[in-house]
């Protein structure tokens, strides 16, 4: 979930309806947008037309009988009028209202008994498919950040069956007010970006999507991780009042803005900010973060047909470690696999979170690794920079991703191209053979970053963004925190730093308990940190590491309310 209330109206979008731009058109521009659809249904009428005159004479007829039926569809109201209809009253883009109109058609069709008339959705699908491209042939340019929506409207509530991390890329651009899905978990990538982007979300609802249809008026509260559907006018006015007073307490937390994070008993605790992409440094810095704990590079290359270059790379890498002005900058390089994948790439293993991901990803891919070094190491001239490796687990990685770096380094060199020299390396600490057997990874790398997400769904063997298994993701179990006690020790006796990156250093119910297991250094979303200061600020360090310990000893669930005693 992802904290805070919202109040608007419902857009239920598919799978398909996420690869296509979603923005309001302004009053005055609707017949043009209208013209804009029924332009490319004439044109894809027309490759019909086309195709079925140059249909040679030893196809099979079935052929035939499927384009004649595929210009029947086009012809039928429900896809030249209805969608039209749409545009004026909802005041969509042509693509938003065809996609809305073909999910509401889909679903009435998949509901019907007989098997022919369900396989005409397929059919109506591809119907939508032929337009959406004609429509991209005549305004390809239009995208998410390009488009607005009107002044005037109705903040606007994503409800879907699941977004994938790809798809938040593209929602980012439009100004939605929640997000809410069927599937996924607190940890899973829906809830983690929606959190970077400071709105509320609920996941793992279920069958929300099915339930709900575009334009109800639905309130998500993300504190208790609920969604009202259509709620009477009192529940309405209690809801805004809740707006009114999180909002509040948002402006209260902002005060603690310059104040150092030291606990009770004088402990300095650095707090750093995780980011998916180079604009979101600017609200690091204005949460007073200390510096970018996570740089989760991979977001640069998602959502796009071709990867990003060597220069695009370091001029985004560039602006975050200039943003920051001289603070430092943790860079992790690409942690593609799971459920993160380039546009292009069809996932084949059969446990893509146990497959080829991250270091194994890029060490299978030397060239596009490398670029991102080079990218990486340019980047460095600008102030500091670290890179951190993911998903670690043996020591022949370590030893091929610091041989990738020194080779990155002597092409910039044979280049003439200027970098920092003294640029530390770290890893992350997920799997869990690293956190048992730790002293020879904290001796081959400077820092050591706790990525609890990963760690937590590999020790417990569950899929964090599987809805089915979701109350096993038990940061508390003993398991957990006997992995990341040692890791946290065993930085403090080879005097080297130990961060938590993942879900739990932001969780403010757990801060106590970080602090108690020894942790100095937290990094997590930029809205999260002045929470965690907060509870930093009323905490005494040493005496929450005797409880932490005492409970640690009894090999028994964690209970937090020995912590505030």
């Amino acid at each position: 979930m992802s904290r805070g209330y919202a109040i608007g109206r419902v857009v239920v979008i598919g799978a398909a309806a996420l690869e296509v731009s979603h923005y309001r058109v302004a009053p005055e521009d609707v017949d043009a947008e209208c013209a804009r659809l029924q332009a490319a249904i004439a044109t894809a009428r027309d490759e019909l037309a086309q195709m079925a005159s140059d249909l040679p004479a030893d196809v099979p007829r079935e052929l035939g009988a499927f384009l004649q039926v595929h210009s029947m569809i086009l012809a039928d109201s429900m896809i030249s009028v209805e969608p039209v209809e749409i545009i004026r009253t909802r005041h969509y883009n042509a693509e938003w209202a065809l996609t809305a109109q073909g999910q509401a058609l889909g679903e009435q069709f998949a509901m019907m008994d007989d098997e022919y008339m369900r396989e005409r959705g397929n059919d109506i699908r591809q119907v939508i498919e032929r337009i959406l491209h004609a429509l991209a042939g005549t305004d390809s340019k239009r995208t998410w950040r390009e488009s607005t929506l009107t002044e005037h409207s109705d903040p606007l509530i994503v409800v879907a069956h699941d977004i994938s991390p790809a798809d938040m890329l593209k929602l980012r651009g439009g100004r939605f007010a929640a997000f809410a899905t069927d599937l996924g978990g607190g940890t899973s990538h829906t809830a983690i970006v929606a959190r970077s982007m400071g709105v509320p979300a609920v996941v793992a609802l279920g069958s929300a999507r099915s339930l709900m249809r575009d334009g109800d008026t639905v309130i998500v509260d993300g504190e208790a991780g609920v969604l009202l559907v259509n709620p009477a006018p009192r529940v309405l006015d209690e809801y805004r009042r809740r707006q009114s007073d999180y909002a509040l307490e948002r402006a209260d937390l902002a005060t603690l803005k310059d104040v150092p994070a030291i606990t009770l008993d004088g402990v300095e605790i650095t707090l750093c900010a995780n980011i998916e992409l180079p604009e979101e440094a600017q609200a690091a810095a204005d949460a007073g973060a200390d510096g970018i704990g996570l740089f989760r590079s991979e977001f640069l290359f998602m959502g796009r047909d071709t990867l990003p270059d060597e220069d695009e790379q370091y001029e985004a890498y560039a602006m975050v470690v200039r943003t920051l002005g001289g603070k430092t900058v943790t860079i992790r390089t690409l942690d593609i696999g799971a459920d993160k994948t380039l546009d292009g790439e069809a996932t084949v293993a059969t446990n893509p979170a146990l497959g080829q991901r991250a270091i194994r990803y890029c060490l299978a891919r030397p060239e596009l690794f490398a670029t991102q070094l080079r990218a990486i190491l340019r980047a460095s001239v600008h102030g500091k920079v670290q890179i951190l490796i993911p998903m670690i687990a043996h020591l022949r990685e370590v030893r091929a991703a610091y041989a990738a770096i020194a080779s990155a380094r002597r092409d910039l060199d044979a280049r003439g191209v200027a970098y920092a020299t003294d640029i530390e390396v770290g890893a992350m600490v997920e799997v869990p053979a690293v956190a048992i057997a730790i002293e020879p990874f904290i001796e081959a790398f400077d820092f050591l970053s706790i990525g609890t997400n990963d760690l937590i769904q590999y020790t417990l063997a569950i899929d964090r963004t599987d809805p089915d298994v979701d109350a096993l993701y038990d940061p508390l179990h003993p398991a957990v925190l006997r992995l990341i006690a040692n890791s946290i020790n065993a930085g403090a006796r080879a005097g080297k730093r130990v961060s938590v990156c993942g879900e739990m250093a932001g969780d403010t119910e757990l801060t106590r308990l970080l602090l108690g297991l020894g942790l100095t250094h937290f990094s997590m979303h930029p809205t999260q940190l002045l929470d965690v200061k907060r509870e930093i600020l009323a905490a005494h360090s040493n005496a929450l590491r005797a409880k932490v310990a005492t409970v640690l000893n009894r090999a028994a669930e964690m209970d937090l309310t020995l912590l505030n005693r």
